[in-house]
């Protein structure tokens, strides 16, 4: 198959597929012209990284993922531990941006939004932060 027929099978750009393949997740056979020619197991593969990544995990857990995968003696626990260590990095992201929303909603409910100069938007973006 060529890159459009790839791109279509698979649901994700050529651009995308070419960087896979540049950086070592996907190594798709060549013709004699040097033309890609990807195999229905490379499409397999590529809609793998694109559930992969939608679920959050990064290139270097997909390429941890990928060779799990191919392993057929591999032990769940350690596809779990990749799993598990994804969730707590999303579960403490989420908690991070709940206490900045909770922050900006405090600052945004305290503003008048009038024609006054006097903003605690601005006071609190200016403020000082002592040194950590």
């Amino acid at each position: 198959m060529n890159i459009g027929s790839v791109a279509q099978s698979s649901g994700l750009p050529a651009k995308t597929i070419r960087y896979y393949e540049d950086i070592g997740l996907l190594q798709p056979d060549r013709a004699e012209n040097g033309y890609r020619n990807y195999s229905v197991a490379d499409v397999h593969r590529l809609r793998f990284l694109q559930r992969a990544r939608s679920l959050g995990f990064t290139v270097e857990e997909c390429r941890q993922l990928l060779s799990l995968y191919n392993d057929r003696e591999r032990e769940s626990a350690d596809v779990k531990a990749i799993a598990k260590a994804r969730l707590e990095d999303m579960e403490r992201k989420i908690a991070e941006l709940i206490s900045l929303r909770d922050a900006l909603r405090h600052l945004v409910d305290n503003c008048h939004g009038d024609n006054r100069p006097d903003c605690p938007i601005i006071d609190e973006l200016a403020a000082e932060r002592p040194a950590r």
